[in-house]
């Protein structure tokens, strides 16, 4: 149970990090995969990655609405890949896209079963993480009333949109109602309406004429291959059109890529790590007094892809295809 606003802050503080330790498993599937020819998965993948950007951002906007100072320039969110999901047994791997990703990110974005209980530690799906919040946020504002809970400064509160590859909205933070609206907006595209509903509640920003289905979903339509369309339900799965995903147009990448040993290669995993680390500096500064560094932190983020593809041109001595690391570089070491 969370019954002070310090174990809020700090459970806040455990949400950014587990909305960031989602990213670089998407972005290395993302990456690996030629659009030329796996349309389906990269409007997939891309979609969710960046949802999972703006669920940071709510987290790091909630953390600053309790009066709290979001943390990602930090070597505890970059601990090396494979790993588990902050505070839970949910492993986290980075791999190409292919079935053994699908598994991992079916199981990452698992909604919760009804009646689950709520669990602000060692959690089984992420919609109990978030509930513990809520629960928290609810008995707080209850005894402590609003105004001792709501204490942080507005003017920390990062907002932005509209995004490419998603109706998602970024809001600010700044009482229990919008604060509940953040934590809905987290869960509902992941899991899906009503904690149980395969649709997100905002619409496909791909193709307008559909509902979006929620990220455990979207996978789901991967893997069987089909996509959801209106009156499909849990039950009957997807009944829609065709999904497409050609296996051979995936660039095989190393499965939790390690600094190589070749200097080049070495080199090329330090300037990723390089433009990482500075999204997650900027992240910060935007997060901690500065919004509009967002714009900036996003400039910086399209820098990911380019050092991405020229990993993934390379070869290692054993003719593997090599990756990012998301190794943490010190500030004082950054180029």
């Amino acid at each position: 149970m969370i019954d002070t606003v310090a174990g809020l802050r700090e459970h806040l503080q455990w949400a950014v990090e587990l909305e960031h330790a989602t990213l670089p498993p998407y972005l290395c599937a993302l990456y690996s995969l030629d659009p030329a020819v796996n349309a389906d998965a990269v409007e997939v993948v891309s979609s969710v990655f960046v949802e999972e950007m703006i669920h940071l951002s709510l987290a790091a906007n909630l953390l600053n609405a309790v009066g709290g100072e979001p943390r990602l320039d930090t070597p505890t969110l970059l601990p090396g890949y494979p790993c588990q999901l902050p505070h839970s047994d949910i492993r986290l791997e980075l791999l190409p896209f292919g079935p053994e990703a699908l598994e991992m990110f079916l199981r990452l974005e698992l909604p919760e079963a009804p009646e689950s209980p709520i669990a602000g530690d060692q959690y089984e799906t992420i919609g109990q993480f978030y509930d513990a919040i809520e629960a928290g946020l609810k008995h707080l504002c209850e005894t402590l009333g609003e105004d001792k809970v709501f204490t942080g400064d507005p003017a920390r509160q990062v907002t932005a949109g509209p995004f490419h590859h998603t109706d998602g909205t970024l809001s600010e933070v700044t009482d229990l109602k919008s604060a509940l609206a953040a934590l809905e907006e987290i869960v509902e595209q992941g899991e899906g309406t009503a904690r149980g509903g395969v649709w997100d509640g905002d619409g496909d920003f791909f193709h307008p004429d559909r509902d979006e289905v929620a990220h455990y979903y979207r996978f789901e339509e991967l893997k069987l291959g089909r996509r959801y369309q209106r009156g499909d339900t849990l039950q009957s799965g997807p009944t829609g059109d065709p999904v497409t995903v050609d296996l051979a147009g995936v660039i095989p990448m190393q499965a939790n890529p390690q600094p190589s040993k070749d200097p080049e290669i070495r080199q090329a995993q330090k300037a990723f790590a390089n433009v990482y680390c500075t999204v997650l500096y900027l992240l910060e500064q935007a997060f901690n007094g500065e919004p509009t560094l967002i714009r900036d932190a996003t400039r910086t983020m399209f820098g990911l892809k380019a050092a991405t593809l020229q990993l993934l041109a390379m070869k290692e001595a054993d003719g593997t295809i090599p990756g990012p690391t998301f190794t943490y570089i010190a500030p004082e070491d950054r180029t």
